[in-house]
């Protein structure tokens, strides 16, 4: 079976949870007898087709961006010739210009949507979009919503129930780096014994001023990783406040995030809005067996960290709220640890790539047989 997985970016250009889905997809996806393939827009495409850790990506020239969707004339050609070349198409919501060249180019192929996000900042082009975006979701065959939290609370999956799945992300411990005991003895040389981190894309909705004003008055060590848009904006918003026990990182290498998530002693995870709908930083956490402290969004977060069995949940947008949590943890190192089992143990129930995987395979294989499609006729590519 044939699958093409379509969205605006892709590793090894961009880092994010949905980028990040699509990359565990395409890994454990061989081992249920599929082929995954993308195709995304990139500033420089060359080389327009390239194999990425065992996998195919087609890219495309990025004309331009408009609040966040990226458009090109021609991926409208590519997505045409790729869709009529395999069994399912994949599509990861919410990225407006797919859903025009769903439409454009008259897809008629079998199609799956994975509903990463509620459209959060962009409410009064949200308005000129909607009618577009529910003509969409109404001619997809099935919709995938990441966490039962965010089915439940999404006013517009509340409209697509019956046709609607939960498939929680997943992620394959084996695919990240083993760090040396050299690297492990140098980061605990530079940041001490016990720290709470960070890791993530350094957005808006990321709450890590939040996690600022919560450190004020405290002494605890505090990493963060990661870049992004606001990241001057927060170290000089850290400076302002004399934050001197936050750390900022930027980017590090996948071998020292390994290191760093091995060696925390808490993750901390301040996203306040909605626009942070899985977290998947935080489902490293829980994978490497940390206690999290998160935020109340009614998002899948939630569903990651479980108030008082995984770690601890407070209201968003309270920073005296997640200075208590982090003094709880800090302060009790045997719930520390007893939370941090915990979590460990609900990503190997919940959250493996291998569960992942096989969730989506048996859901193409039931949107297939909607179409009339044999598993025979798919494996002979008629």
């Amino acid at each position: 079976m044939r699958v093409l997985h379509f969205y605006k970016t892709y590793q090894s250009e961009s880092y994010g949870g949905i980028e990040q889905t699509i990359y565990q997809l395409c890994k454990c996806s061989p081992a249920s007898g599929i082929e995954s393939e993308v195709l995304t827009l990139s500033d420089n495409p060359e080389p327009a087709e390239l194999m990425y850790e065992g996998h195919k990506v087609h890219r495309v020239k990025l004309d331009l961006q408009i609040a966040s969707t990226g458009f090109s004339f021609a991926a409208l050609k590519r997505f045409a010739q790729l869709a009529a070349e395999v069994d399912i198409v994949h599509y990861h919501f919410p990225w407006p210009f797919m859903d025009l060249a769903h439409f454009v180019t008259r897809m008629n192929k079998p199609s799956v949507v994975t509903y990463h996000s509620d459209i959060v900042r962009y409410k009064t082009l949200l308005q000129l979009y909607r009618p577009l975006m529910h003509r969409f979701l109404d001619s997809v065959d099935a919709i995938v919503a990441t966490s039962p939290n965010y089915l439940q609370t999404s006013s517009v999956l509340a409209g697509y129930r019956e046709k609607t799945q939960v498939i929680p992300i997943g992620l394959d411990k084996d695919n990240y780096s083993q760090p040396s005991a050299t690297l492990m003895d140098e980061w605990r040389k530079r940041i001490g014994p016990r720290f709470f981190l960070f890791v993530g894309v350094i957005r808006y909705y990321k709450g890590l001023h939040i996690l600022l004003d919560a450190a004020r008055g405290t002494d605890y060590p505090i990493v963060i990783v990661g870049a992004g848009p606001i990241e001057q904006e927060l170290k000089q918003r850290a400076d302002e406040q004399g934050l001197r026990n936050v750390i900022f990182l930027g980017m590090v290498s996948d071998e020292d995030k390994a290191a760093l998530l091995q060696l925390s002693y808490a993750i901390v995870f301040p996203s306040h809005l909605r626009s942070e709908a899985f977290g998947i930083s935080l489902l490293e956490g829980a994978m490497y067996g940390k206690p999290m402290i998160s935020s109340e969004i009614g998002t899948g977060t939630s569903y990651i960290n479980n108030h008082g069995e995984t770690g601890l949940v407070v209201p968003p947008s309270d920073p005296e709220a997640f200075r208590r949590a982090m003094q709880q943890l800090w302060d009790n190192p045997e719930q520390v640890q007893a939370m941090g089992v915990r979590a460990q143990a609900r990503y190997q129930k919940l959250f493996t790539a291998r569960l992942m995987g096989e969730s989506y395979a048996t859901l193409y294989r039931d949107v297939l047989a909607l179409h009339g499609y044999t598993e025979k006729q798919v494996s002979l590519g008629t």
